[in-house]
């Protein structure tokens, strides 16, 4: 089966090592938010409303009145302050971890998989240091639990035309691929803050189209000095040390392409650089996260001053395959079908894991003078903590 076509449907057949169901029974999900803390997320706790094949079967929230909302939202009668009691009581097959804070994010998970939950998904950024994305998998390994993470676009249908165009396999051709350039939003939060709220899912991108990173060279600045000690400070919404109101990234992959990562604070773009261009010597592809089209082609040589062609908007125009990918509903039915199939989901801990190797490794670049730092790295730990 091609994976754009299995994110499409889930398997009715429980074909995971210890576990199985009826075919009428429906899989018990745990929602875990905090308002006030990240919320839940961007929909990660109705998204299981519009799956019939589950049904939710409790929530935690520490706050009253955000737990009362909650329960009345999701239309469950359970409702916990805290989320291990929580897990412990509902034994929850899949559990959604849906605050924005990644903080939270490890412990969460890690409650949730000696609940023995059998499928997480959680919303990015996924964790706060690789040394959490190590434990985490360390826990996987033991008990066979899926973790996705909410990259949405990495299950938007139009990537495998995109697939085709780099394989130069149909009219619109790429031609050589040259290199890969991804922008933050570049609004008020230009820069690590940048970095690590809407940068992952372009670096999230990046690696899905260019395999896994080699070693960044990178570069912080804030208000046009280089970024030093002294500079780093506890970042918005819980993201942990950061600095930089500008930052500038290289990583070789393992393609043999380099990418490049940039944001800006108030680049005047007007948000329109939020995404990554795949530039070859015949053609041009642009990718607007989150946007409708999602894709943008142009043929011709885009080094070329002579080169007036028009862009193109390409891929798929079937309005619910894409809400449905925007809307969690295929990421969700994704890591349904990773639990029965005992396989990994389309964005699982080791893509996950990646974009963190990713936003460490251009931290450790910077203060090791910009100087190029292996992926994976040998720090686990925050590279801005203990500066």
């Amino acid at each position: 089966m091609k994976r754009r076509t299995m994110i499409y449907g889930v398997t009715t057949a429980a074909l995971s090592a210890g576990f199985s169901r009826s075919a009428d029974a429906k899989y018990r999900v745990a929602v875990i938010g905090h308002s006030g803390r990240g919320n839940f997320g961007h929909g990660l706790d109705k998204v299981w409303l519009k799956i019939p094949e589950t049904t939710i079967v409790g929530v935690s929230d520490p706050d009253e009145k955000g737990l009362a909302n909650a329960k009345k939202s999701l239309s469950v009668e359970a409702g916990y302050s805290d989320y291990r009691t929580m897990l412990s009581e509902v034994k929850a097959d899949l559990v959604a971890v849906c605050p924005r804070h990644p903080d939270q994010h490890a412990d969460m998970i890690l409650a949730a998989i000696n609940a023995g939950a059998k499928g997480i998904y959680v919303e990015k950024p996924y964790v706060s240091t690789l040394a959490e994305a190590d434990r985490i998998k360390a826990a996987c390994d033991k008990t066979g639990t899926k973790i996705a993470v909410a990259h949405r676009n990495r299950y938007h249908p139009d990537l495998s035309t995109i697939d085709q165009i780099l394989k130069n396999e149909g009219e619109m051709k790429i031609g050589k691929l040259l290199e890969i350039r991804g922008r933050g939003k570049g609004d008020r939060r230009g820069g690590g803050e940048d970095l690590w709220v809407l940068g992952t899912h372009v670096l999230d991108l990046i690696s899905r189209f260019s395999g896994q990173p080699l070693s960044c060279s990178a570069t912080m600045l804030q208000g046009g000095q280089l970024v030093t000690a002294a500079d780093v400070k506890e970042g918005n919404e819980a993201l942990g040390p950061l600095a930089a109101d500008e930052i500038h990234a290289r990583y070789r992959m393992e393609n043999g392409i380099t990418a490049y990562f940039d944001s800006l604070a108030n680049d005047e773009s007007k948000n329109k650089g939020f995404g990554l261009q795949l530039i070859g010597s015949e053609g041009t592809v642009i990718i607007h996260c989150d946007a409708r089209p999602l894709a943008h082609y142009r043929e011709g040589n885009p080094l070329d001053p002579k080169n007036q062609a028009d862009w193109q908007p390409i891929g798929n125009t079937d309005p619910e395959a894409i809400a449905q990918a925007q809307n969690h509903i295929f990421p969700c039915r994704d890591l349904i079908e990773s639990v029965e199939k005992n396989r990994q989901p389309i964005c699982g801990l080791s893509e996950a894991t990646t974009t963190i190797e990713m936003v460490m490794g251009l931290f450790q670049s910077h203060f090791s003078e910009g100087s190029r730092v292996v992926i994976p790295l040998e720090n686990r730990d925050h590279p801005l903590a203990n500066l």
